[in-house]
């Protein structure tokens, strides 16, 4: 059995030798992401794969054991598409990525963010379906999807989000209804406007994809 002033010595090793293997796989899934992106500015300039950790790159906020918590890349004239590997960053509360010119479909590997509380996409060029999974994001509070190119109908999983705020899909080509259920019940009709959408869902009377 290990001594006590072994053990003092051994759980901090252990615990720094934890956070530098985390921050390690989102220096990785960040640099991963670089590459997906074209930077003609040069904002990811920073970036370097070979640091320790990704927490003194432009653009990202760490916490104070050095877990991402946040990526800062609105307005930043990048364009490209997003990848799986945006899963891996646990930690992750704020994902901001709005007014660029991101495109192809929105990895449903974002819903494992489980801490996520604010995801900002919009003002890009994304298409496809809203991911089902983002179901799964129970902290969410603010989620900005509008002025882009997604379609299919709103997922009635999102129903279940009770912390979220703020939805916004204006300015997209979904169709089917409008969810009434859960946080939906507050947003304003400007959030779904210049859609496709058939207003309300009437449960019972009609499918909530119809016209999709």
């Amino acid at each position: 059995m290990a001594s006590p002033s072994l053990l003092s010595f051994l759980i901090p090793l252990l615990l720094s030798f934890s956070s530098t293997i985390s921050t390690n796989f989102e220096g990785n899934a960040l640099h991963s992401l670089r590459t997906r992106l074209s930077d003609p500015t040069n904002v990811l300039q920073s970036w370097d794969p070979t640091l320790v950790n990704p927490c003194t790159w432009f653009h990202v906020t760490c916490d104070s054991n050095n877990h991402v918590v946040r990526l800062d890349l609105g307005n930043s004239n990048i364009s490209g598409s997003l990848g799986p590997e945006l899963g891996e960053l646990k930690h992750l509360q704020y994902l901001e990525l709005y007014s660029n010119n991101i495109g192809g479909k929105i990895p449903k590997e974002l819903g494992m963010l489980k801490n996520l509380i604010s995801m900002d996409l919009y003002g890009n060029k994304f298409e496809g379906k809203i991911p089902k999974s983002f179901a799964k994001l129970k902290s969410l509070r603010f989620l900005r999807l509008n002025d882009n190119k997604l379609t299919g109908s709103i997922p009635r999983e999102l129903t279940t989000l009770s912390n979220l705020n703020v939805f916004d899909v204006s300015n997209n080509d979904l169709c089917g209804t409008i969810p009434v259920d859960g946080p939906f019940r507050s947003f304003p009709m400007e959030s779904f406007q210049n859609n496709r959408l058939n207003g309300p869902e009437l449960k019972g009377l009609v499918p909530y994809d119809f016209g999709c």
